[in-house]
Parts: C-alpha cells; sequence; structure tokens
C-alpha cells in the first residue's frame, strides 16, 4: 500500500502516454481521424458516440491514436486499483486454490460478456469495455463480506457514513489514483456514471432505459445506491446486465469446488430453462438480452429469463451466500476488518504520533493519511473515510498481514 511502485508507476505514464509522439505522421493522424469518425457514424443511433462524448472534468486534448473511452481504459488497467484486484475475492476466500475466482477474474469475464451484447447491438464496445475494467475497483478485500462489515463499521462511529463499493470505485478513480503525477484519472463522464451506475444487485430488473438527463451531481458519492439513477448510457446498462450474468453461473460453479453445494443436484431448480453449466446460463442469458434490446432505446430481457435469472439468483442466497460455511467465513471477515479499522480509526485521531509507532503497519497507515489528496489539500473530509479508503484498497492478503502485524506482536 505504500507509494514504493514507482518503476510501475512510470512504466504505466509511459503506456499512458501512447499517441502523443511526434513521431506520428500527419498523414497517419488525419487517417486514424478519419477512422475514428468512421467508426462513430456506424455505431446505433442509441450508442455513445466518441465525439459526443460529455469530457472530462478537467478539459484534455484527444490523442492522436486512441479515442477518449481508449484512453479512459488504458488509464483504469495501469491503476494500482486495478492491479490489487487480482488479490482479492470475488465471494469465496480461497487463496489456495487457482480456480477459485477472484475479482479480476470476474471483471473480465464482465467485460467480455458486455462486449459481446454491445457488438452485437452495435453499441461503443471502447466505452462498455472502460466501463466494465473499471466496475470494481472500489471493492474491499474479502467481497461482499468485508464491504459489509467496513459500512457496518462506518456507520458505528458515525450513522451519516456507509461504503458502497460503486462509489468507492469512482471516488478511488477520481481522487486516490494518479495519472501524470497529479491525483485523480480525469476520465469521461460516461465511463465514471457507468462505474458508479452498475449495481448488479437489484435481482428483478429486466429493463433498463438510460437516464440520458443524468449531471455532474448525480455522480456524487454522497448518493446513497438506492437513491441513485440508473446507467447514463445504453452502454452502462449493458455491463449492468452483464456484473449479474458474470457472477450467476460462476458462483455455482465456485459453490461446487469449495463444497458449499453438495452436487450437482443442488443447482437451481431453472437449470432446465438456462442450464445448469456457467457456460449455458451466460449463452442462454446473453442470446436473449441481444434478442430482445435490438435496435430499442433500452436495454432488456424477456419475462421468461428474467424470470429465470431472478429465481435462480434468489437460489443461490438461500444454497450458497447464507450457508452455515459462508457464514463462518464472514465471521472471519468481521473479525479482520472490525479490527483493522478499530487500530486504524484511533490511529488517524492522533497521525503525528501513528507515524512514529512501533507497529509498521500503523506507520504504513500514517504515511498512506500524509499522502492522501484530502489530506494535502486540507479538504475537510471526516477521519473515518481516511481508514475506509485504506481498508477498502486492500488486498485480502495484505489485510491478514496487517491484522497479524497488529494483533500477534
Amino acid at each position: 500500500m505504500s507509494d514504493n511502485l514507482s518503476f510501475q508507476d512510470l512504466y504505466a505514464d509511459s503506456i499512458a502516454s501512447i499517441g502523443k509522439s511526434d513521431k506520428i505522421s500527419e498523414a497517419t493522424k488525419a487517417k486514424i481521424k478519419m477512422l475514428h469518425e468512421q467508426k462513430d457514424k456506424c455505431l446505433s443511433v442509441n450508442a455513445v458516440k466518441c465525439s459526443e462524448s460529455r469530457g472530462r472534468t478537467i478539459p484534455e486534448k484527444d490523442g492522436d491514436i486512441r479515442n477518449c473511452f481508449e484512453r479512459d481504459m488504458g488509464r483504469i488497467i495501469y491503476s494500482q486499483a486495478f492491479r490489487r484486484l487480482k488479490h482479492k475475492t470475488q465471494v469465496f476466500f480461497n487463496p489456495s486454490n487457482d480456480h477459485i475466482c477472484s475479482r479480476l477474474e470476474h471483471v473480465i469475464y464482465v467485460d467480455y460478456i458486455s462486449s459481446t451484447i454491445g457488438r452485437a447491438l452495435n453499441l461503443n464496445v471502447d466505452l462498455i469495455r472502460a466501463i466494465a475494467l473499471g466496475h470494481d475497483v472500489g471493492h474491499t478485500p474479502f467481497g461482499h463480506s468485508g464491504e459489509r462489515s467496513l459500512n457496518n463499521k462506518l456507520k458505528e462511529v458515525d450513522s451519516n457514513l456507509y461504503f458502497e463499493h460503486e462509489s468507492n470505485g469512482l471516488r478511488v478513480l477520481d481522487i486516490i489514483e494518479k495519472h501524470n503525477g497529479s491525483n485523480g484519472l480525469n476520465l469521461t463522464f460516461e465511463v465514471r456514471d457507468g462505474i458508479i451506475s452498475h449495481c448488479g444487485e437489484y435481482y428483478s430488473e429486466r429493463k433498463l432505459v438510460p437516464c440520458r438527463d443524468k449531471t455532474e451531481e448525480d455522480l456524487s458519492y454522497l448518493i446513497p445506491k438506492k437513491d441513485r439513477k440508473g446507467p447514463a448510457t445504453l452502454e452502462g446498462c449493458v455491463v449492468r446486465f452483464a456484473d449479474k450474468i458474470a457472477y450467476v453461473g460462476r458462483d455455482i460453479e465456485d459453490a461446487l469446488r469449495t463444497g458449499v453445494i453438495a452436487s450437482e443436484f443442488d443447482v437451481p431448480a431453472v437449470a432446465d430453462v438456462m442450464g445448469s453449466s456457467n457456460s449455458e446460463i451466460i449463452n442462454f442469458l446473453v442470446q436473449d438480452i441481444i434478442e430482445n434490446s435490438m435496435d430499442k432505446g433500452c436495454i432488456m430481457m424477456s419475462d421468461h429469463a428474467g424470470e429465470a435469472l431472478e429465481h435462480t439468483l434468489k437460489d443461490n442466497v438461500n444454497k450458497i451466500y447464507t450457508t452455515q460455511k459462508v457464514k463462518t467465513y464472514e465471521k472471519y471477515c468481521d473479525v479482520m476488518i472490525e479490527g483493522l479499522f478499530d487500530a486504524f480509526y484511533e490511529a488517524v485521531q492522533n497521525i503525528g504520533k501513528a507515524a512514529d509507532s512501533k507497529s509498521p503497519a500503523i506507520r504504513k497507515f500514517a504515511e498512506f493519511v500524509y499522502n492522501h489528496p484530502d489530506f494535502k489539500e486540507k479538504v475537510n473530509t471526516p477521519l473515518p473515510i481516511y481508514v475506509s479508503d485504506y481498508i477498502a484498497g486492500m488486498t485480502d492478503s495484505f489485510a491478514v498481514s496487517c491484522f497479524n502485524e497488529i494483533y500477534k506482536s
């Protein structure tokens, strides 16, 4: 978590500068520009054209090779938050089993599924990919169990505070990550909107119509998920559906691998509709969405598919997410997150003392706070938010090592 990745940062900056070189001839620049314009013209009337993007908070000149959404994609995949996803839990904490889905794998699945749907509907796949690749960078260690625990701790110290990975993801990319030496990746409005609006946990959702009148104020981290508008673009709607599609079948596979589900006979009762394997479920849902969304100003699935998906998601709750084995794992996560939060919250109230602590874990946290953009710029940020930002950025293994360092020394 310390800012010691100077080589990687320099490498990321060099990659992010692709297209800025003066070595590209004017003729080549003109040809690439023409190709971009042709690509925009060929998109569906319902798609977001790169040339019509609502732009960035801080205006920038477009590059010569990549369009605005391709540039956003590059900034996201070279961010530290994205790199850490490979060591974060999706559902099951089982680092000894390489075949259990990690958060990074889930993101790749969402990228693939949403791109497949978007390409078939002739939407802007570059925008879809940027949203998909960035949609989960705000997740805590230990998956949704860690998210729930961190949310509870924030509310415990201040009833006005809460944690949601969607808004935290945008906070990470807007404030904490760095690009060209400055804080924040300065992503386009459409990508930022898709990230904060991607929630795939509304099981009954069968139709999404873009909220095209959304403003910058609608992207505020202070608006809780239940009061937040849906995505502003069809591309964002596609990613939101793809998020559900990506995890519904894979969670069943992982539950079988970990013994949470005893056998294939325990898979959802609607297997005869969608299929029983991850690939069959994905294929059924993707085809249904494409069939029912073609040439329309919305993304939707049939009632038949929507009912099957909702039933399977609810069945997963009963047969996977609330089983005794998973509940025991959640208790483990609670102890870990609560212990870290208590130690760091005490430390942040006297950050000078924390910087001189005998505990390396506490000193690293103090370093994080001193380097935090809000701290440097004297923003009136509640102290628990520094703790939340730090814990949310941890990988599973780093969280465990910090906990051990603090409580076993």
